[in-house]
């Protein structure tokens, strides 16, 4: 299952997002967790120290790396005209979850918590001083992009993305890459706005989208989210002293997080893993094609002086099937 985390900044929900992907550890389930925020903080959500956080590879400097591996022997496709949208295809090389490959060894780094199995961390990396003034945090979220495009996961195998704040998330068209999108409110009328454009956004591209409550202190909380959400709120978490000792840096066993938090938890699992047998993988390989091909009339074209369209494999379709057939050499 490929799940994001969504909400305005402060939300909560790169911690939420880091609860969840404990939880799943925890459980022994394969994880690859990958930090797309534009603050990143999920490593350290995760208990690395500062300087480990600091040294994760950034995925945007791999670009030309992942772009050459994942290409394979497709010939529709050209190293130097590969953009972010661009859908696999035969012979293209395609990720699986729990494999080994170049682009993990290149952009994953274990992270072993307390309890359970090690999580497989990427993360795009933060701005350089380079970048600034010239480059949109957008083009470094590309090779995330593509490693969504290039993935065939399974059942009981989960993809975690912690995603920029706010409704940046539909600068591409990441946000239809999820088998479920968790959208991380507060119970305030701020905290529900964001929601309230996510919805709108979403709502022709078959978004499965639940509101998870955050910070909520009692039914009049629960009461507001729900007449502001309905029933998309999916569960609520409340006050944590287990959270308030992680962000201290002071995190204690896992296994000691509130019972009432954990519940949530698992509700959030169980909604996920729900949405697998449901999964669409016509569906979502045309819109990956459908946002190739806007991409490419927009800026693409101009860019590479090729017509991408000629990228799109029309007989590919990206399913589990795929799970059982030999990567190209």
């Amino acid at each position: 299952m490929k799940i994001a985390f969504v909400g305005k900044g402060g939300s909560g929900k790169t911690t939420l997002s880091s609860l969840f992907i404990r939880h799943l550890a925890a459980a022994h389930a394969p994880v690859v967790a990958v930090d797309a925020d534009i603050n990143q903080h999920l490593g350290a959500a995760l208990g690395l120290d500062e300087a480990d956080a600091a040294a994760l590879p950034a995925m945007g400097a791999q670009l030309p790396l992942i772009k050459s591996w994942l290409r394979g022997t497709n010939p529709r496709i050209a190293v130097d005209t590969m953009i972010k949208t661009t859908p696999p295809g035969e012979g293209s090389r395609l990720v699986r979850i729990g494999e080994d490959n170049p682009v993990y060894q290149a952009c994953a780094r274990p992270v072993r918590m307390d309890e359970g199995v090690p999580v497989r961390l990427m993360a795009t990396g933060p701005f350089t001083e380079s970048d600034l003034g010239v480059a949109c945090y957008h083009s470094k979220v590309g090779a995330v992009e593509l490693y969504l495009n290039h993935l065939v996961d399974g059942a009981g195998e989960y993809v975690v993305v912690d995603m920029t704040a706010g409704s940046d998330s539909f600068a591409s068209g990441m946000f239809t890459r999820f088998d479920m999108t968790f959208l991380i409110a507060e119970p305030t009328r701020k905290g529900v706005s964001v929601y309230r454009q996510y919805k709108e956004y979403a709502r022709d591209f078959g978004v499965c989208l639940k509101v998870v409550g955050n910070k909520v202190q009692g039914s009049d909380d629960v009461d507001f989210l729900r007449e502001e959400v309905g029933d998309d709120l999916l569960t609520t978490v409340g006050h944590s002293d287990w959270v308030r000792a992680m962000e201290k840096g002071r995190p204690p066993r896992f296994g000691l997080l509130e019972e009432a938090n954990r519940q949530a938890l698992d509700t959030l699992r169980a909604a996920a893993d729900a949405t697998y047998e449901q999964r669409d993988w016509q569906r979502y390989t045309r819109q990956m094609v459908h946002f190739h091909l806007k991409n490419a009339q927009s800026w693409g074209n101009a860019k590479t002086g090729t017509d991408l369209a000629a990228q799109v494999d029309p007989s590919f379709v990206l399913d589990e099937r795929i799970l059982a057939t030999p990567q190209p050499a």
